[in-house]
């Protein structure tokens, strides 16, 4: 037992019991007698603290008392690498951080400065504000030949870690299954989502109560959703260069901590209230998954920032390049580092955070963002790389919903289908397909076949689910904007509208931007139904862009991860009663309702026996002519039709469910389809239309194996044999 006193003179002497503890596990955990971890802190003798950082000469532990004052302890290094120390006494809510001290060597991955405070990798609570002085910049120096150490001291212009105990009454909710068929996916952003809905009370707007708040629970219940998909949640940093902007990152693509929840979303506790919102969505029957930023992180390029895994251990958690004699963090994500997945503790740190946030916080799954990433072994993207190796083998992690966006920067950075068959994907193909397609491109039309149908030409026959099928995400236009713009308009994001994809396949209806006019007006929602429709009538699994439902829109910014305003939060005066918006929400509803009904737009089901059965299609010309893949690019008319039905493995048609026939006439004419494989035995009914009118009406098509399809719209038909 050692005795250890502030460092400073003018501080009132403080004497706090120290051992050197135990480097077993990493973090600010509550610890009893045994060393061992505890959940509740009157359980606890004190806190055990573990840091990685091979190569520092020595690291210190920073706490803070109820007037700030810094109190410095001395950690003791294990051969693995990781500082430690057992300090008694100490309790959940203690604030504290981590200087360490060693070589200065920029261009070996060596950025050791003692006068910085870095946050705990393994925090799980920051708290504080960031303050754009030069103190937070670890080296002084244009030039990078020239860079000295920066001595000032850091710790009033960062944030701080905070230790928390895992205690927290689930009431006996739990995490919800995996769903293999039904599943509607809700892309949303917790502030965005709340901030202006006149029915949450203003405090708990923008916040995690907000989200589970009853009359936002019944907003999702209504529509249909099954999954939340939230942007990012972990605690981040906005840039610099906002800041001077006036603006910050609003997304939260920028993280700091990885196992933090944002404070920004809360209105006290940030820990407990997220963990509250996950259970009351469970409650409700409604799964969580996280989109996760574990590529990169807010200390950008080399001349970025100092705030936690850089001046721990450089070379390990980033991947370095030299370029004219000096060391770079190297760019695959476009934020200005790279995370190292070629190293153990790079990839200790990810997975113990993954496991964490579904064990402490019943998270069902995980959405990830640039995944090529994580997946690259020297370089290179691997299917087999550690990583999904690892996550396989994870009695956890293997039971959870893992989706990726399978692009990034770096070489070969594009992955589509690319990644393991229990994995899920991003399908921009799906995207492009669609949006193209719809705008009058009537060439599209081939690949708008192939996805439409679970893309099984990327996937394959047997997995259609492996597809996540989307129009609109965070990242681009909303569907309002979709059809209401030609071009971005972003001079808002202070870049002179140069930021943004130019690549958006959009379309304004003949005005560019909001117009009052009837018939631009009438253009706009037929066109939303239609992409609405083809989504919700699509094998794969549907996600789409909170808001979209009753048409949102930013203004025609299709970048708008900058604004934390009313362009980036959701304008709920659109789904006011007897506004087009609710008339679109009511449509999406029943478009949802019908997907669930219709178990062949699941892609697989199991009869009373056990046996399971999958949907095969037929694509086929408005003449009722079946058609070959080989003969997709010749249909260049506007228009296709696609049946859906069950077959077991031999091939035989089930009877039990009905086949759905999809029609798509995108031309100027209506347009008369005959029915394929006409059989007395078989009755029809148009289930929905996507043109003005009753739109989900059931009626018996009496003109036996033909129906008239109008211009720019989907039906939906019902085909019954009957033994």
């Amino acid at each position: 037992m050692i005795e250890i006193k502030t460092h400073r003179p003018a501080v009132k002497e403080q004497r706090l019991l120290g051992r050197s503890g135990t480097g077993q596990f990493l973090g600010a955990n509550l610890v009893n007698g045994q060393l061992q971890q505890v959940q509740r802190a009157e359980e606890a003798i004190g806190v055990n603290f573990a840091i990685y950082a091979p190569e520092a000469e020595a690291l210190t532990l920073c706490l803070y008392d109820g007037q700030q004052n810094e109190i410095r302890l001395p950690m003791k290094k294990d051969s693995l690498g990781i500082w430690h120390l057992l300090v008694e006494g100490l309790s959940e809510g203690a604030q504290y951080g981590f200087r360490a001290k060693g070589c200065w060597s920029p261009d070996e991955g060596l950025r050791f400065n003692h006068n910085k405070l870095l946050a705990d990798p393994y925090a799980k609570e920051v708290r504080g504000k960031i303050s754009w002085k030069a103190g937070l910049f670890d080296y002084q120096g244009v030039k990078r030949s020239e860079w000295q150490p920066n001595l000032e001291d850091n710790q009033q212009l960062t944030l701080r870690s905070v230790v928390r105990s895992s205690q927290f009454d689930w009431q006996g909710v739990s995490r919800l299954a995996q769903l293999e068929v039904g599943e509607v996916i809700y892309e949303t952003h917790v502030k965005g989502f709340t901030r202006q809905h006149p029915a949450i009370p203003e405090a708990l707007q923008g916040t995690y109560l907000g989200l589970c708040h009853p009359a936002a629970i019944a907003h999702l219940k209504k529509l249909g959703i099954t999954t939340v998909e939230l942007m990012p949640v972990t605690s981040f940093v906005s840039e610099a260069r906002l800041s001077k902007l006036g603006l910050k990152n609003y997304w939260g693509y920028n993280p700091l901590c990885l196992m933090a929840p944002e404070p920004s979303y809360a209105i006290n506790d940030p820990v407990t209230e997220l963990k509250t919102m996950v259970r009351e969505l469970h409650r409700a029957g409604i799964r969580v998954i996280m989109d996760v930023v574990f590529n990169h992180t807010c200390e950008a390029g080399s001349d970025g920032p100092l705030f936690s895994l850089r001046g721990l251990a450089e070379k390990d958690y980033y991947l370095l390049d030299y370029h004219e004699g000096h060391l770079y963090s190297t760019n695959y994500s476009g934020c200005g580092n790279t995370l190292n997945f070629d190293s153990p503790q790079t990839l200790k740190l990810l997975m113990d955070s993954l496991r964490y946030w579904v064990q402490e916080y019943h998270i069902d799954g995980f959405r990830f963002d640039l995944a090529p990433t994580m997946a690259r072994r020297n370089r290179q993207f691997d299917s087999r790389s550690a990583f999904f190796q690892a996550v396989h083998q994870d009695p956890v992690l293997s039971q959870c919903q893992m989706i990726a966006e399978p692009w990034d920067l770096g070489p070969d950075g594009y992955r589509l289908s690319g990644f393991p068959k229990s994995w899920q994907e991003w399908n921009d193909r799906y995207r492009d397909g669609s949006r193209d397609f719809w705008r009058g491109n009537h060439e599209q039309l081939v690949d708008l076949a192939w996805r439409m149908t679970g893309s099984s030409d990327l996937f394959g026959a047997s997995r259609p689910l492996a597809s996540i099928n989307y129009v609109c995400s965070h990242d681009g236009f909303t569907m309002n904007d979709l059809v209401s713009y030609e071009h971005r308009h972003n001079l808002a994001n202070g870049e002179d509208n140069r930021d943004g994809d130019q690549h958006n396949l959009s379309w304004n209806c003949g005005v560019e931007g909001r117009s009052l006019d009837p018939e631009i007006m009438a253009r706009r929602a037929q066109a939303k139904r239609n992409l609405f429709a083809t989504l919700m009538l699509s094998l794969g699994t549907p996600m789409f862009l909170a808001g979209d439902e009753f048409g949102n829109g930013q203004h025609g910014n299709n970048n708008a991860y900058c604004q934390d305003n009313a362009i980036g939060w959701l304008d709920w005066s659109r789904a006011e009663e007897g506004s087009p918006g609710r008339e679109l929400q009511s449509f999406v509803e029943g478009l949802i309702a019908l997907r669930k009904h219709y178990a062949v737009l699941a892609g697989v089901c199991q009869d009373d026996q056990g046996n399971r059965h999958h949907v095969v299609f037929d694509w086929f010309t408005c003449q009722g002519t079946k058609l070959h893949a080989s003969q997709l690019p010749e249909q260049r008319e506007g228009t296709l039709g696609i049946r859906f039905r069950f077959s077991d493995f031999n091939g035989k048609a089930s009877c039990d469910h009905p086949a759905l026939m999809v029609l798509l006439n995108n031309s100027n004419a209506g347009q008369r389809f005959q029915f394929p494989d006409i059989d007395q035995n078989v009755c029809w009914r148009r289930v929905l239309s996507t043109a003005q009118g009753n739109h989900f009406k059931r009626e018996v098509v009496l003109n036996h194996g033909w129906f008239d399809v109008p211009n720019q719209s989907i039906v939906l038909i019902e085909e019954q044999k009957f033994s």
